[in-house]
């Protein structure tokens, strides 16, 4: 029975090359342990930046084919995507190998440090940096599992996803998306907004609700309807409404291209990052850590050096007079802040978005329109591909240009190209010497590629 992270030495991950798996393997590697791991995306003779990287990092890559569960191995983690049929799990199976769910390795995880937990349903991933940069500056010396790479850890040679650090506090992502953050019992919580996305609103209520309720501290943005009925202590919460009773308030935003400027209670702040969604993500950084005693001066002279995290407001560069900005941006807020955020960088945003699933586009579509089309200028565009599918038995009866024609209905300028490989010539005529080419989409493995392909096209 593996009740805490010392019951395993020899630990095993099928899918070891996802953002999430990754991350905890690194992790345990980090602590000692011996750490190995398949997946489907290991071909023999080819070559596979992820598996190099994790080998790198000591972690011995397989190719999924059973070869790498012995005898020796104490534990197999699998994620969700990971079904009872596929033959490495019949192997654990056969030889009695206790087999664990990611998210319940990363609750054991959370249970051996001092843990701060970031949910909501936008920007964990980018207040997680932060806070972890905030804590390092102070010399807390902290730990990160993420749900995307840091640039300051990718340029060390690594995914950038995971790193140990010597000091008790542990940041890690609470996912909401499957159900997984009811698991974690953090000594702080922090929820950073509630919006319509995998669930219900209902739904996420009472996922969230379980969440402050296993965090000891719970720390939520009152800028937002939903996360504000959650509030344990307003005192500790977080605001941009400068009417607001919170403890920690942001005044005084501006943005200029690249970088933006704000105050929290006297102290200036300026990050190289777009958008007045990413204060928030800051103002919620700098509150929890100003709960555990690190000052705002501290904390505004860590984010003044933040380097970003992969494909959040990535800048790819500019060409031609033309910026282009790559981003992870997938439900229907994030796309509209996406936009938004890119608007005081050039006179005209054209935007181009990948819809992923056929079941959440249809489920979101109502709020996609919506939230867009409110996005967008009288000279931005939004140009849509159809939504990706990645494999399954999904019934295919809505196309991303259902929802270009619903935004098109409402007088906004909103176009389809079906195949995104012809997105460039067909939208090069609408792109102009002062413009930004925000390239949006998530879970296709190919975007990054397919972003950098169209900057080297321009």
């Amino acid at each position: 029975m593996i009740r805490g992270i010392q019951d395993f030495k020899n630990v095993f991950f099928i899918g070891v090359a996802g953002v999430g798996m990754s991350a905890i393997a690194q992790y345990l590697a980090g602590i000692d342990k011996k750490v190995s791991g398949s997946d489907r995306y290991f071909k023999e003779g080819e070559f596979n930046d992820t598996k190099e990287k994790l080998e790198a990092a000591g972690i011995h890559c397989f190719l999924q084919n059973g070869d790498g569960i012995t005898h020796e191995t104490d534990l197999v983690v699998v994620s969700t995507a990971i079904e009872d049929t596929v033959f490495e799990v019949q192997k654990a199976k056969q030889l009695n190998i206790p087999i664990i769910k990611r998210s319940e390795l990363l609750a054991l995880i959370a249970k051996s440090k001092r843990t701060i937990a970031v949910g909501g349903t936008s920007g964990k991933s980018t207040t997680s940096a932060m806070l972890f940069d905030i804590l390092d500056k102070a010399g807390l010396q902290p730990s990160i599992i993420s749900g995307a790479g840091l640039v300051s850890i990718i340029k060390e040679g690594k995914i950038g996803n995971a790193k140990v650090g010597a000091g008790e506090w542990l940041v890690i992502e609470a996912d909401e998306s499957d159900g997984s953050i009811v698991q974690y019992e953090p000594e702080i919580g922090l929820l950073l907004n509630v919006d319509k996305d995998h669930q219900e609103i209902d739904e996420l209520m009472g996922i969230f609700t379980i969440f402050k309720n296993n965090s000891k501290i719970f720390i939520v943005n009152q800028s937002n309807a939903l996360a504000k009925q959650l509030s344990q202590n307003m005192a500790q919460d977080f605001s941009s409404d400068e009417n607001s009773q919170a403890g920690f308030i942001a005044t005084d935003f501006s943005q200029d291209g690249f970088c933006i400027q704000f105050t929290i209670h006297n102290s200036p702040f300026t990050i190289n990052s777009i958008g007045k969604h990413n204060m928030e993500n800051a103002l919620a950084a700098v509150a929890v850590a100003n709960q555990i005693g690190v000052d705002l001066e501290t904390c505004a002279s860590a984010l003044k050096n933040y380097e970003g995290i992969y494909r959040r407001n990535q800048v790819l560069g500019n060409k031609n007079g033309i910026w282009v900005i790559d981003d992870y941006a997938h439900n229907p807020v994030k796309c509209a802040a996406a936009i938004m955020a890119c608007q005081p960088v050039a006179d005209k945003v054209v935007a181009w978005f990948q819809p992923h699933g056929y079941g959440p586009t249809r489920f979101l579509r109502t709020d996609f329109v919506k939230e867009i089309a409110a996005a967008l200028r009288p000279q931005d565009e939004i140009w849509m591909s159809e939504i990706f599918y990645a494999g399954g038995t999904a019934v295919k009866d809505i196309s991303a240009n259902d929802l270009i024609m619903d935004i098109k209905a409402l007088g906004k300028n909103a176009f389809f190209v079906e195949d995104r490989n012809l997105f460039v010539e067909t939208a090069r005529p609408h792109l102009s010497d002062n413009s930004v080419l925000l390239l949006m989409g998530a879970r296709d493995p190919g975007l990054e590629a397919f972003s950098r392909s169209v900057f080297e096209s321009l």
